[in-house]
């Protein structure tokens, strides 16, 4: 196992409006893809029903963070190149259960907000 796949996960929302020039027309979505990829292993998902917060990601922890009790971060607005430098240095010191991350709006997950996000 490389050491990328024992630290966290991203889950980036794409393909329903996050990542789509159509509701963000100045962030360039390919190379915010490259630059998540170079931090961590990232998955790509359809939707992650949370709309109305996009750019949505999910951090999920390594699993030495989930045993420590740590659990999916999921962030919102991560649409500049200060909020991914935040989040990617945030990876870099071990993300759910590492230090507060700072700059990184969090909002609930779609299951715990009990609706659709959609727009």
């Amino acid at each position: 196992m490389s050491a990328a796949a024992k630290g966290p996960t991203l889950t980036v929302c794409r393909d329903c409006c996050c990542g789509t020039t159509r509701k963000h027309p100045g962030v360039d979505h390919a190379a915010q893809l490259a630059r998540f990829r170079a931090a961590a292993p990232v998955r790509v998902s359809d939707c992650l029903d949370a709309c109305a917060y996009s750019n949505v990601v999910v951090v999920s922890p390594s699993r030495a963070g989930r045993a420590a009790g740590a659990r999916p971060v999921w962030l919102f607005g991560v649409l500049d190149a200060d909020t991914e430098g935040e989040l990617t240095a945030w990876i870099a010191a071990g993300g759910p259960g590492s230090p507060t991350r700072r700059g990184c709006s969090t909002c609930a997950s779609s299951r715990r907000r009990g609706g659709s996000g959609r727009q």
